[in-house]
């Protein structure tokens, strides 16, 4: 059986942690955007929000076809990103095309908690900070605050981007991630694990 896993949902509910935790149990590779963009931004850099976007496009294409170099050699792996409805023609393309079955993992939750969430990655020294900022990087005026975006527009990008409710096919599995530290990462892995013998056997 050909497969890929999709890890999405909203910003800040916990991706890539979910995605490393699952790659490390079941042995597969994790194509992530945020990482590519993070080494996009150390190596080429922008200096504007229009040219910033232009890598989270690059970054899309990149993943689009590293997806596709495995899919060619018939190896199982995983996509971690906040996919969005206009990912989706991308994705069922290639899935159509190579004949994988895929699994969508749906991370989601209150949006108020998580957006509280957000706002406490972008002030973390650990996060990258081409990720917080958006006229340019490396930055010139470092340490300079950023002004961060409102509830009202974290909440306003889930619902018309599709964030939450982003499928490419039947099998999907959705986790409340309010309170992370409660979240059950094995019984996740034992539903994923399920959710794979049902569409081997399909």
């Amino acid at each position: 059986m050909n497969y890929c896993i999709l890890v999405t949902g909203i910003p800040a509910s916990g991706k890539t942690t979910i995605a490393d935790f699952i790659a490390a149990n079941l042995e597969l590779p994790v194509i992530s955007k945020d990482k590519i963009k993070e080494v996009m931004y150390d190596d080429i850099g922008f200096q504007s929000r229009e040219e910033k976007c232009k890598l989270g496009i690059a970054s899309m294409n990149i993943i689009y076809y590293l997806a596709e170099q495995l899919m060619k050699v018939h190896k199982a792996f995983i996509l971690e990103n906040n996919f969005e409805n206009i990912s989706r023609e991308g994705l069922v393309s290639l899935l159509d095309e190579y004949s994988y079955k895929a699994i969508t993992i749906t991370l989601t939750g209150d949006y108020k908690t998580i957006y509280q969430r957000f706002l406490e990655r972008n002030a973390s020294p650990e996060r990258h900070r081409g990720h917080v900022v958006n006229e340019c990087y490396p930055e010139k005026n470092i340490g300079r605050m950023e002004k961060q975006i409102t509830y009202e527009s974290f909440v306003d990008a889930i619902v018309n981007r599709g964030m939450d409710q982003f499928v490419v096919s039947e099998s999907n599995i959705r986790i409340d991630t309010t309170d992370f530290a409660t979240v059950d990462k094995n019984a996740l892995l034992d539903g994923l694990i399920k959710a794979l013998d049902d569409i081997q056997n399909d």
